[in-house]
């Protein structure tokens, strides 16, 4: 079984604040580095580390080389990367102090994905291989499209959150990854327990991970509901938390359907991951991982 990430590829420029910045306001960053980013790129590295099979699709520009030599470097196949006449897409992010994040990100590269460029990315592929999808780049819905009707699964993150996202086959999704923003644009309400119903009712074949930050995450599926608590932590930035729990929760799950499992052990790797600076770079190797579940082994039991 392959997991194939389609997705983003970025530079972050990232900038430590005081606070965000607030309209009309100029102010000195505390600090500031060049590093990794994309949910794509993320979410690759996180289930390499994890120990899935991947591999990648995607574009960048030539500034964006270095993303494609990280991800070979971590053990990502990635003969399907597409270097473009492009700049590399980008993203600006402020850290504020206690770890939150606010992101503006430029497309670049990865807005120039064509269906065609889809379609040769997703040869090769087996039926039962699975493509994991985000929002970040262009052709998200003919991706999907195409993934079904090769008998591919598909897992998606539908982050971030459009109104496009209303036109995607999303009764297809074998797997839906989201927060509570996203699961809140899709089904109007507030609530995780509105959400989790709200997400059934339309799409009762899927299953559904709702990440709350520091408030936990469910697993639903048309058998069980379970809930994980969040695993206590100092945050020193949050950037790369969602994305370490969404490659750690399919490579857990994958194999053998273990959902319980699979949250603790996402759980336990976004705790770490938020406890380093960065993004790709904070994500933590499967040892790692497995070493501080069983340091916390109380922490993060799953709850029906």
């Amino acid at each position: 079984m392959k997991v194939l990430v389609f997705g983003s590829l970025n530079i972050d420029h990232v900038y430590q604040v005081p606070h965000f910045l607030r309209p009309g306001e100029t102010m000195d960053s505390l600090a500031y580095s060049r590093n990794a980013g994309g949910k794509g790129l993320n979410q690759a590295i996180a289930l390499a580390r994890a120990g899935m099979d991947t591999a990648f699709a995607g574009a960048i520009g030539q500034d964006g080389l270095f993303l494609r030599q990280l991800l070979e470097d971590t053990g990502v196949d990635t003969a399907r990367v597409q270097v473009l006449d492009s700049p590399t897409g980008h993203a600006i992010i402020q850290v504020e102090v206690g770890g939150g994040n606010a992101i503006l990100l430029l497309g670049g590269a990865n807005r120039c994905i064509t269906p065609e460029m889809a379609a040769h990315a997703l040869e090769g592929l087996c039926p039962g291989d699975w493509v994991l999808l985000q929002n970040e780049i262009s052709c998200g819905c003919e991706i999907l499209r195409m993934a079904k009707q090769r008998g591919l699964c598909v897992a998606l993150n539908p982050s971030p959150a459009s109104p496009e996202l209303a036109s995607w086959p999303l009764e297809t999704v074998d797997l839906l990854l989201l927060n509570e923003v996203e699961g809140g644009d899709l089904t109007g309400c507030t609530e995780p327990q509105g959400i989790l119903d709200g997400l059934m009712q339309r799409y009762p074949d899927s299953a559904v991970v709702l990440t709350l930050g520091a408030d936990g995450a469910y697993y639903r599926d048309a058998r069980q509901q379970l809930y994980c608590p969040a695993v206590p932590v100092t945050a020193v930035d949050t950037t790369a938390a969602g994305d370490t729990f969404t490659g750690y929760f399919l490579a857990a799950w994958l194999p053998g359907g273990d959902a319980a499992y699979a949250l603790r052990l996402a759980s336990h790797a976004a705790a770490l991951a938020v406890t380093r600076p960065g993004a790709g770079a904070s994500i933590p190797e499967a040892k790692e991982a497995a070493a501080f579940m069983d340091r916390t082994s109380k922490n993060g039991d799953c709850d029906q």
